[in-house]
């Protein structure tokens, strides 16, 4: 079982710091609004702001909701969002390229 942090209770895992729940406050939006414009669920913005991982996908609809452009993506996650999405698109190359190379099917006999 993975270890949880005390603060939030969520798992521990790579953390990073970025400036969702600033810009939202700055906004005057709860949660709940800030997820609804988004398309995304209240337990997902808040996972976004205690810093734990979410897709690119997630990371864009958050940075529309707040009324920025995706080239604005540094002022809300900064540098490490691009990390992310640099390493998740390596990441899926390389267990594409394994799949592949294996093959999808089960092993013949002959």
């Amino acid at each position: 079982m993975p270890a949880r942090s005390s603060r939030s209770g969520f798992p521990a895992r790579s953390r990073a710091p970025n400036n969702v729940r600033r810009i939202r406050e700055e906004l005057l939006l709860t949660k709940a609004e800030l997820a609804r414009k988004a398309g995304v669920s209240a337990l997902t913005v808040t996972r976004v702001e205690a810093g734990l991982e979410c897709r690119v996908d997630t990371m864009r609809k958050i940075i529309l909701a707040l009324g920025l452009q995706p080239t604005d993506r540094q002022k809300v996650f900064g540098n490490l969002a691009m990390r992310r999405a640099v390493a998740r698109a390596i990441a899926g190359r390389k267990a594409n390229a394994g799949l592949h190379a294996r093959g999808t099917g089960p092993a013949r006999r002959t």
